[in-house]
């Protein structure tokens, strides 16, 4: 068992290193991190073994902070809940700096935070739906890799534009004016929708399951804010379209 001690050690080493990786970059030597953070270089190799052991403490830590944050609003939806978190936004500066970091460098590192962010998502969206606070989507696991794969490339984009000449970004900054310009419109789409009828759903979900060919599990109908389900246009589209040939399953050597 850890002392506090050792535990608050820990904590500082990969405070130190957040902020760095997120100011820096990956190619920030343990020796910086360890001034950072007030210990010897020895001291961090002995917590986290090397620095791809520290990032992926940071990574552990940075995932936890934000789901944190989102479990806080979808397991008690409210108006204050959301007042407030968008008045604290500034606060994760250090956090949203250190994921922009990890998704432009790359590599095994990136890939494996952006897949448990996927895994977080999923779990946020069961949470809201236990609680009211979401509808449960058709699909909810493509559904989370979308909502991860959106807002995380979408951010990155926002923040990236602001970049000065240097390169430098003011994370803090860059935060408030991304809520103040994307929560509307965000909140718009996610509520109100914004195609005026289920056309292009209703045609997609119909091609499908032409696709899937006959004997297929039917897909579950989810309700669509603003208007009630029309579970028979899927099939009234599917039977107005010839007959097509199953498509063979795609393999792994089909994409080379």
């Amino acid at each position: 068992m850890r002392s506090s001690d050792d535990l608050n050690t820990r904590a500082r080493i990969r405070d130190a290193a957040l902020v760095l990786f997120g100011e820096e970059g990956f190619g920030v030597g343990v020796r910086a991190i360890a001034a950072a953070a007030g210990v010897s270089p020895g001291l961090v190799n002995h917590h986290f073994g090397s620095k791809d052991g520290l990032r992926r403490e940071c990574d552990d830590h940075v995932r936890a902070v934000i789901r944190e944050s989102k479990m806080s609003y979808m397991s008690r939806p409210s108006p204050g809940n959301l007042l407030q978190q968008l008045a604290e936004i500034e606060g994760y500066a250090p956090i949203i700096a250190y994921m922009m970091r990890s998704f432009q460098a790359g590599g095994d590192l990136a890939a494996s935070l952006f897949e448990h962010m996927v895994e977080d998502v999923e779990q946020y969206l069961e949470a809201g739906i236990a609680s009211g606070a979401v509808r449960r989507p058709r699909d909810l696991k493509a559904m989370a890799r979308y909502l991860a794969t959106v807002n995380g490339g979408g951010m990155l984009l926002f923040i990236q534009l602001r970049a000065g000449t240097s390169g430098t970004v003011d994370y803090r900054q860059a935060l408030r004016e991304y809520g103040d310009q994307m929560l509307l419109p965000a909140l718009e789409i996610f509520t109100e929708g914004l195609l005026p009828d289920s056309t292009m759903l209703d045609t997609l979900l119909a091609d499908a399951a032409a696709r899937t060919g006959p004997g297929a599990p039917p897909t579950p109908d989810a309700p669509t804010a603003g208007r009630a389900a029309a579970p028979d246009a899927g099939a009234e589209a599917a039977a107005a379209r010839p007959p097509q040939t199953p498509t063979p399953a795609r393999t792994a050597g089909d994409a080379h």
